[in-house]
């Protein structure tokens, strides 16, 4: 990924950026003007910050990108794997009007100028854009999305309802927790063998906790799902190992504001 250090700081993937038809973004903690734990882009309107603050700080991001807030969809995450195909009338839910959509992680679309938004603070981003079918799509990978495979829902969602090819998919793995912060208990453990009988690669044992390299066991996923190694890319970024550029549940013990994750399809490449 590439970082964009500027007034308003975000990262871009390198494989979307050399698209024509989509613009993407991941949000940082830096340049906005939220105060306390959330200081300074906090873009979750529901972690207790000032709303007219969280407001100003998509007005600025916006502004930076050059997206225009009011056409945002916002997600409302509930660590699951529901995908909603979002349409022309979601325009602005969750951000400039009261929002129905519920209780889902991913967001998918083929209607340019709906920027799809997903929220993070250790929890895996995962982007998609369809080369060929002009599909985009984004979800939100925590650990029970990631064992729920939130991830091949949506691969299933693109193929299903928009006739996508897994050899046409692009996918951007973003910043999250790394393998060597995300320390879990046996039980949570237990959750990922008992859908993943290789977990054991992806995960090191140190006295009674685990490991897990999550960000590498999704992209396992991918791949034996059919997507080409090249139209993968994983970003490096560990979100508890760089608090000064992200917020991390773990870290901050919860005391925190939320990242965000932005993806629109435009009619450039047309």
């Amino acid at each position: 990924m590439i970082l964009h250090e500027n007034k308003v700081s975000y990262l871009t993937f390198e494989i979307f950026d050399k698209l024509d038809f989509v613009r993407h973004a991941f949000s940082t903690r830096v340049g906005g003007v939220s105060k306390g734990c959330y200081e300074s882009l906090n873009l979750g309107l529901n972690r207790g910050d000032d709303p007219d603050d969280v407001i100003t700080n998509y007005i600025l991001f916006a502004r930076e990108i050059g997206f225009d807030y009011n056409n945002m969809v916002l997600s409302d995450q509930v660590h699951g794997k529901e995908i909603y195909n979002v349409k022309q009338e979601d325009r602005g839910k969750g951000i400039v009007k009261e929002s129905d959509i519920k209780n889902i992680d991913g967001l998918i679309t083929n209607i340019p100028n709906l920027i799809l938004t997903t929220f993070y603070a250790d929890c895996t981003p995962l982007f998609f854009a369809d080369i060929k079918k002009r599909v985009i799509a984004i979800s939100h990978s925590g650990w029970k999305g990631t064992v729920l495979k939130i991830g091949e829902a949506t691969l299933n969602e693109m193929i299903e309802k928009y006739n996508s090819d897994v050899r046409d998919i692009l996918i951007g793995i973003g910043p999250s927790i790394c393998k060597d912060c995300f320390e879990v208990d046996e039980p949570v453990y237990l959750e990922f063998k008992g859908v993943f009988d290789y977990i054991d690669d992806y995960c090191v044992k140190k006295g009674i906790k685990y490991y897990i390299d999550t960000k590498s066991l999704i992209k396992r996923t991918f791949l034996d799902l059919g997507i080409i190694e090249k139209n993968i890319e994983v970003s490096e970024f560990c979100t508890k190992c760089r608090p000064d550029l992200f917020y991390s549940h773990r870290y901050s013990g919860g005391e925190r504001g939320s990242l965000a994750g932005f993806i629109e399809l435009n009619s450039y490449g047309e």
